[in-house]
């Protein structure tokens, strides 16, 4: 049996026990090593039927729940919610759940905490787009903290990635997060765009990663430094924190002013993050001489292989523009100018993905359906056909004779 079950976007609406049931018919919960049910929407009573299989699961590693409540009510979500979740509890083996585009909003958040605040062998957290506010994210960020201080102290964290963009997290849960990522201290991935934090936020939420000094992947897009969150972050980069950073993307973060040079740029200048790959920096109020900084600091970024930059106060053909087009190129590395270069070089991996062997991958679970014959019934040939077979027919006829 495969140790995948998927019933991932099949538009399903489960809201009986019955309905459930017997998606699961046949499926045996111990072999189950990831589920995947997001893009279908399910009821209370479905969800508690669910939560029995999930409970009897003893490899169960990834679970996603990803958009499952489109079209419920604001009342049905808590108790579904926390029907799944508590099921979850105590597993030892489950190292990733996936919640997101599901609108708990801060009044069905609070299932939640009796898991987050005991997954002891979470790797991956995904909460996007759950419309958490200041009040939920608090609760989140609490429960995360909660969690790292369950752990002893000659023992780390599991938790490595936390993916919370989308949420409206504001100031008002900063404070929060960044105990929890301090607490931790192990985080190698965050993304946390599009959140509407400001300057104080912002702030307060770098110290708090600062503290994670295997951070890989750090994505802040669409939050506002202005000269306070910006000045945080250049000190941090200044101090050296964050050694392995192989991505950043602080695009519309407002980083630099208006005829200055952003702290940000001045510090990625130093050439200490000699690990980063990609640098995204669209929408920033950058100027040439921002550019000509981060032109001159490329060969001591080997590894540096592009820079978005599109949206700034600068024209290709500006100074700072070209000398940076030149640096990256010579090892390699693109500046993205515009969003043509960015579209013609999705399409281009897009094309170089279809172009490439599949990879075989272990067939999921999915419910039974009637059997298809082995052998199908051919299709009435067409007058095309039958005159190309009669051809075929006459030309194996034909003999050359010497």
């Amino acid at each position: 049996m495969s140790p995948v079950f998927s019933l991932l976007g099949q538009g399903l609406k489960l809201d009986t026990r019955a309905d459930i049931e017997a998606r699961l018919a046949g499926v045996d919960p111990t072999a189950i090593e990831e589920i995947h049910l997001g893009g279908n929407t399910i009821g209370v009573e479905a969800a508690q039927a669910l939560a029995e299989f999930l409970s009897k699961t003893t490899r169960l590693r990834i679970a996603n729940f990803a958009d499952i409540f489109t079209g419920r009510l604001i009342t049905e979500i808590p108790p579904a919610l926390s029907a799944i979740c508590d099921a979850l509890i105590g597993k030892p083996t489950l190292v990733e759940i996936d919640l997101s585009d599901n609108a708990f909003g801060g009044r069905s958040v609070d299932p939640l905490v009796p898991f987050l605040s005991s997954a002891r062998s979470l790797r991956v957290l995904k909460l996007n787009n759950n419309g958490l506010g200041p009040a939920g994210g608090t609760v989140i960020a609490d429960a995360l903290r909660t969690l790292a201080d369950s752990i002893s102290k000659d023992e780390k964290s599991q938790l490595r990635t936390i993916i919370c963009g989308r949420n409206r997290l504001e100031d008002g849960s900063a404070d929060a997060w960044a105990a929890a990522l301090r607490a931790h201290g192990t985080l190698e991935e965050v993304r946390m765009p599009q959140n509407g934090i400001r300057m104080a936020g912002i702030s307060s939420l770098v110290e708090g990663l600062a503290a994670n000094a295997d951070l890989l992947h750090l994505d802040l897009q669409d939050n506002t430094f202005a000269a306070q969150g910006a000045k945080k972050m250049a000190a941090e980069l200044h101090r050296g924190s964050w050694p392995l950073l192989r991505q950043l993307n602080l695009s519309d973060c407002v980083i630099g002013e208006e005829g200055e040079v952003s702290p940000v740029v001045e510090a990625l200048s130093k050439g200490l993050h000699n690990k980063l790959e990609i640098l995204q920096l669209q929408n920033d109020n950058l100027e040439t001489e921002a550019f000509s900084l981060l032109a001159g600091v490329v060969e001591k970024l080997p590894q540096l292989r592009k820079v978005e930059a599109q949206w700034n106060e600068v024209d290709e053909d500006d100074e700072g523009v070209v000398a940076l087009l030149a640096a990256l190129k010579r090892q390699g590395g693109k500046l993205v100018l515009n969003d043509e270069e960015e579209e013609e070089e999705e399409d281009a991996e897009q094309e170089a993905e279809v172009a490439a062997p599949a990879k075989q991958s272990v067939p999921p679970v999915q419910p039974s359906a009637p059997a298809v014959p082995a052998v199908a019934e051919a299709a009435p040939k067409s007058a095309t056909d039958k005159a190309t077979d009669a051809l075929a027919d006459l030309l194996g006829k034909v003999t050359i004779q010497s």
